[in-house]
């Protein structure tokens, strides 16, 4: 249960910083808390794609994940973020993602800071 609030919570971090530092990745929100609850929800949507589409996904595309040495791994990510953003439209949450190559950059910020928060934070085993 620890890993998964730890989990989640790196997620909402990143995608934090993703909303920081791309125009095209937007938040919107009347005050802080809705922001950080809309966070928290659209990390949770994250999670739950990263951990039953993402799968799948890989496996249909791994003959191109060999042939790109796994550099198509980004445009799953992408992909998944893009999914991401479509659920917390279906969802009635004000997160969304403009376009294929904000969210390839997206995916990648959000990689390289959940990767760095997850060599500092516990991982509860």
């Amino acid at each position: 249960m620890v890993n998964f609030l730890v989990r989640t919570i790196a997620n909402a971090v990143a995608l934090a910083v993703a909303v920081w530092l791309l125009d095209d990745i937007t938040l919107t929100g009347d005050d802080t808390a809705s922001k950080a609850l809309t966070l928290i929800l659209v990390a949770l949507i994250f999670g739950l794609v990263n951990a039953v589409v993402k799968p799948i996904t890989k496996l249909l595309s791994l003959p191109l994940l060999i042939l790109t040495l796994g550099l198509f791994t980004l445009v799953i990510n992408a992909l998944m973020l893009m999914l991401t953003s479509w659920l917390a439209e279906q969802f009635d949450l004000a997160f969304h993602v403009e376009g294929f190559w904000t969210a390839v950059l997206g995916a990648l910020v959000i990689s390289l800071v959940s990767w760095a928060l997850s060599v500092v934070l516990p991982d509860g085993e």
